[in-house]
């Protein structure tokens, strides 16, 4: 299970927010200003804390419920390792908090600020969110404008913050460096089809028939003249798979690899068993420019990201913090659940506009009938007066 990202922009805050209206059941009454962690120079209240966790909660709840068609409280309080997911999730949400808080004090040195746009965006966005929920479902998410605010700062620095400190890296990658090759190869997969219908596992004897059938369809390709591994491959009923690969790689799989970096252009590996299976590779290209060029932006991106994740673990390891247990021990999400109501779809939204236009158009008629009557009466009184 994967662990959601968050991602915020204050520019489009208004929008994310209203889109965004939450809904949650009642809460014993808390202290919103309540201090949940130390960061530095900074505190963190319960109220940002748990606006930040609501949100999160609502995005883990809305995509993995909707796949298992678990309660939220079953979703939450199954064992992830030693402990409930709950809490594995609040672990990872403490982490962002504090991370936020860290970047935050080292916006300076990058000449990082929220700029008077961005706060108006920010303001109407927790202005438009304050107006839109009632007091139960704010009191649920801490849902009042300083803590959705001053979430909405911290996370608009987080992003600006998230690029300023990428840069700077060497971005210049040698061909030889991202050089990448490529492969055509076949898959002899240990698996038949039962009587079920679905896939099982061979048996040993047909897994040594298999194998003899892998050996010497490698065997016929690597003598033939043109090495023609999609005629032979269909000629057996079976599919070629393309993929690019250097020295440093695993995949399709790592003995494929080590065997297809020794060979030149043209040439064809043995048969090579796996736990899965056997394959047989053809190396077509020693030089793929497209993939290389892909590697070249793959090498940057990872650079840019060593570069980043140094600089905030140093600063974490910099940082004095400290968590408040027991009030962050408030927010919990087993039996809170969160829900974002689903934006009407366009065609629902269409066809209300189209019934209040047709209702206007009644009603703009009405009233021009209602003023052609009054002006026909008013003639008849003016010649009755006559």
């Amino acid at each position: 299970m994967k662990v959601l990202k968050r991602r915020c922009v204050a520019a489009a805050a208004a929008g994310t927010l209203a889109a965004g209206l939450l809904m949650g059941c009642s809460t014993p009454e808390v202290n919103h200003d309540e201090v949940v962690a130390v960061i530095g120079d900074a505190e963190v209240s319960y109220g940002v804390a748990n606006f930040y966790s609501r949100m999160m909660q609502s995005r883990y709840e809305n995509y993995y419920t909707t796949l298992t068609g678990e309660t939220p409280a079953e979703f939450w309080m199954q064992q992830w390792g030693e402990e409930s997911y709950e809490n594995y999730v609040k672990s990872g949400l403490m982490e962002d908090l504090e991370n936020f808080y860290i970047l935050s004090q080292h916006a300076d040195e990058y000449g990082v600020t929220v700029t008077e746009e961005e706060e108006k965006a920010i303001a109407k966005a927790a202005a438009d969110f304050e107006e839109g929920n009632a007091l139960e479902a704010k009191e649920v998410v801490s849902g009042y404008k300083k803590y959705i605010e001053e979430y909405l700062r911290l996370a608009t620095i987080e992003e600006k913050m998230d690029v300023s400190m990428r840069e700077g890296v060497d971005e210049e990658v040698s061909d030889e460096e991202a050089a990448k090759k490529i492969m055509k190869y076949v898959y002899f997969e240990y698996a038949k089809e039962g009587e079920d219908g679905q896939s099982e596992t061979m048996s040993d004897d047909e897994k040594k028939d298999l194998k003899k059938k892998a050996e010497k369809f490698a065997k016929e390709l690597q003598d033939s003249e043109e090495k023609d591994i999609d005629a032979a491959a269909e000629k057996e009923g079976l599919e070629v798979e393309t993929a690019s690969f250097n020295s440093e790689m695993t995949a399709p799989y790592v003995d494929v690899v080590k065997a297809a970096d020794k060979l030149k252009e043209n040439e064809v590996t043995d048969a090579i068993d796996s736990d899965g299976g056997l394959y047989v590779a053809k190396v077509t290209s020693l030089f793929d420019r497209e993939a290389t060029d892909q590697e070249k932006e793959r090498i940057v991106k990872e650079r840019k990201d060593e570069q980043y994740d140094s600089l905030l673990k140093k600063w974490r390891e910099d940082t004095e913090m400290s968590v408040n247990a027991e009030v962050w021990q408030k927010i919990g999400f087993a039996y809170q659940g969160i829900a974002i109501p689903k934006a009407e779809d366009e065609d629902a939204k269409d066809d209300k506009k189209a019934s209040s236009d047709e209702k206007k158009d009644d009603a703009d008629d009405a009233d021009d009938e209602d003023q052609e009557k009054d002006v026909s009466d008013s003639e008849e009184d003016t010649s009755d007066e006559e």
